[in-house]
């Protein structure tokens, strides 16, 4: 979708209608998205300005209406099915090189929208995403930058051989998990770059396995 040339009445509500198609989980009419600018202060003057600027955002193929008079955005020249779309939150960052970046629930950065046809196995509830830091795990496809969705599960899920983002000490990293002789666990990257070298911890030591790896998200094709 290219908004680059919207005014900046376009550009309100055009926001408008993602908050509210992410808050109420439904397409808008234009009267929902007035009064809804409406009690946050918004001034977009009468209702009648309200509909010549989502008739100009028409026009530009950015929306579209349907028989019931709800809007929807378009992306790449057809209608995206809100239906289909739900919300992760994402956590801040995760280092994919030294355990350098913090991510949990205090630190909600934003939230992306994804397809349930990207996740047909997991359940939504349990999916957040992190932004990876470094290239240690670039043969597995994940690059600096890209955003990587994880799953929550239980502390007796079997990690072992697993893609994880583990927090160790109030800090978060992706790495693969294995458990070696002697109550060793170690944290592995997968790089390019050599000087990348697993992290080992005790099992004593105080770790939290905040995900399991589900897919990665290149940043060249993400927008929040």
């Amino acid at each position: 979708m290219n908004t680059q040339k919207l005014t900046s009445k376009q550009k309100t509500i055009l926001d408008a209608i993602g908050e509210i198609i992410d808050q109420e989980k439904e397409n808008p009419t234009t009267y929902r998205i007035h009064k809804y600018l409406e009690g946050r202060g918004v001034e977009m003057g009468s209702l009648k300005g309200t509909v010549q600027v989502i008739e100009a955002l028409e026009k530009k193929d950015v929306v579209k209406r349907d028989e019931d008079k709800k809007i929807y955005l378009i992306e790449n020249n057809s209608y995206a099915n809100w239906g289909n779309i739900f919300s992760i939150p994402m956590y801040g960052l995760a280092s994919c090189g030294e355990a350098l970046a913090y991510a949990d629930d205090n630190n909600v950065d934003g939230y992306l929208q994804i397809s349930k046809s990207l996740f047909r196995r997991e359940n939504p509830a349990k999916l957040f995403a992190v932004k990876s830091l470094g290239d240690s795990m670039d043969k597995d496809k994940i690059n600096d930058g890209d955003y990587v969705v994880f799953e929550k599960h239980d502390t007796d899920y079997n990690f072992e051989n697993k893609i994880v983002v583990a927090v160790i000490n109030g800090m978060a990293t992706i790495k693969r998990y294995k458990k070696l002789p002697h109550g060793i666990i170690g944290l592995f990257p997968n790089s390019t770059n050599s000087v990348h070298q697993p992290i080992y911890l005790d099992e004593s030591d105080t770790i939290l396995i905040a995900g399991v790896f589900r897919k990665v998200l290149p940043v060249a094709y993400v927008s929040l």
